[in-house]
């Protein structure tokens, strides 16, 4: 929580301070103006639906200690935040992100007694977050990102809404351009982290893996020693440029790295995986210091697995018990619409995996597709993939020859001309055009697949966010 006087916080940002009011910022940052409550601070983001900026004195009435404008403020409002006693600010340069980095900034150095845990990766960051909550929760007072919110607002936002009581903070990285990470990593400066991957997301941005390895590389230098412990980031070692994050960024900044995967010389080690029906892995686990156990994962698919090794590797070198951790993340809730199975209406099992997708992510979801059990026909519907740029149609080619290749009984392909190349590269590597449907738009899959689902059936629904798949899901389940 944010305990700063507004001159403190205008000093801190670079803000103007209009109006002084009488009210205490005691409480998080936030950008709805509608969860605006007692000594709350209400930044308002000028976006292109909803402009935060015309809601300053309503956020103020539902009891805002203060407020920062990205625009100017008219008279009225002006006169009515100072009645009511709350502070009016101005953000530099009418940057709101700017703004909730530096107060993250300052909010974090006035809490050096947190141990701060980042995530970064192109796939598995919230896989892997989700266990070190679960993990550093079992043991510690822990606060984590909450979702998906590990953007240039979202992670701040984490940062400023941190219980007075937290001592751990896992904080999740994400990016879509160079030089965002480094940003998010000054602003929450964390001791552990990782990196899951480096993958093909945001390749249309940054043009190539080398770059977004760079890029990811960036969470390096924000980091610092706290609660007694040197700066330690894990990497998986089987990773293509490992060795370029570790020897290129990491070492020569002092920091310590970790590395985890399944050769006989990584810190920790997979030493066993097998699934069950439901494709949930069970692993077993070895670390350097001869402790062995094993943890038998909530969610289906192997690629879990790397990101418990991850997980691990930081609650070691932190000293916290590993058996324990290991139980906590065997108990752990699941994240909404990643790998979640439910149950359609016509009985059939849904596997919706709808949050969000990369081409690791598509071949890792449809082995998961491939591994279950199932009594009738394994359908795979699959939307395109966004942010991928000049390499988007190799790419979705990629995955529509990996589904053929993972023998789908039926491939559902919705929306446009990087549906088709799915299609396309499915029918070159042998899949029947009976097994292959074309959709243009989500509401045609659902009333066109729907009605032919049946029970013992397993699907597998995947796409970008954009692709707007959750709402096949919710069709075929009503």
């Amino acid at each position: 929580m944010i305990h700063l006087s507004v001159s403190d916080i205008a000093a801190a940002t670079g803000a103007t301070l209009l109006v002084e009011g009488a009210r205490e910022v005691s409480r998080e940052a936030l950008i709805d103006s509608r969860e605006a409550g007692e000594g709350t601070l209400f930044v308002a983001f000028a976006g292109e639906r909803v402009d935060g900026n015309a809601y300053l004195a309503a956020a103020a009435r539902q009891g805002a200690a203060a407020v920062v404008a990205s625009a100017d403020v008219d008279e009225k409002t002006v006169s009515e935040l100072a009645s009511l006693g709350c502070s009016l600010l101005r953000a530099e340069g009418d940057d709101c992100e700017k703004f909730l980095l530096r107060l993250a900034r300052r909010v974090r150095e006035d809490h050096p007694e947190w141990l701060v845990v980042g995530v970064t990766g192109s796939v598995g960051k919230t896989t892997t977050k989700d266990m070190l909550a679960a993990a550093f929760g079992s043991q510690r007072r822990t606060h984590a990102t909450r979702g998906n919110l590990n953007n240039l607002i979202g992670l701040p936002l984490t940062v400023l809404s941190a219980p007075d009581d937290a001592e751990v903070l896992v904080c999740e990285l994400g990016m879509n351009h160079a030089g965002e990470i480094s940003r998010l990593s000054a602003a929450c400066e964390p001791t552990l982290a990782c990196v899951t991957n480096v993958g093909t997301s945001h390749i249309g941005l940054l043009g190539s893996r080398e770059n977004i390895a760079r890029a990811k590389a960036e969470i390096v230098s924000g980091m610092r020693a706290a609660c007694g412990l040197d700066p330690a980031l894990a990497l998986l070692s089987s990773g293509d440029f490992t060795p370029l994050i570790a020897d290129g960024f990491a070492r020569p900044a002092g920091v310590e790295v970790i590395e985890a995967g399944q050769g006989e010389k990584d810190a920790v080690r997979r030493a066993s995986i097998s699934l069950d029906e439901e494709g949930r892995a069970t692993v077993g686990l070895a670390c350097a210091d001869g402790w062995h156990g094993e943890a038998r994962l909530p969610m289906p698919g192997r690629a879990p697995a790397d990101d418990l090794l991850l997980a691990l590797a930081l609650v070691w070198r932190a000293g916290l018990d590993r058996d324990r951790a290991l139980a906590a993340i065997e108990d752990m809730p699941r994240t909404r619409m990643r790998l979640e199975i439910r149950t359609a209406a016509s009985g059939a099992r849904v596997i919706d995996d709808s949050y969000n997708a990369a081409p690791a992510s598509m071949a890792a979801s449809l082995d998961v597709l491939a591994t279950m059990a199932c009594e009738g026909r394994r359908v795979a519907v699959l939307g395109e993939m966004g942010e991928l740029g000049d390499e988007a149609a190799r790419l979705h080619g990629y995955v529509g020859a990996y589904a053929a290749a993972k023998g789908v009984d039926l491939l559902v392909l919705v929306g446009g001309e990087l549906a088709d190349d799915m299609a396309e590269a499915a029918r070159t590597m042998g899949l029947s055009e009976d097994a292959i449907e074309r959709l243009a738009t989500v509401e045609d899959a659902v009333r066109v697949i729907g009605p032919v689902l049946g029970a013992g059936d397993l699907v597998l629904v995947k796409a970008s966010r954009a692709a707007g798949l959750d709402s096949f899901v919710r069709g075929v389940l009503a």
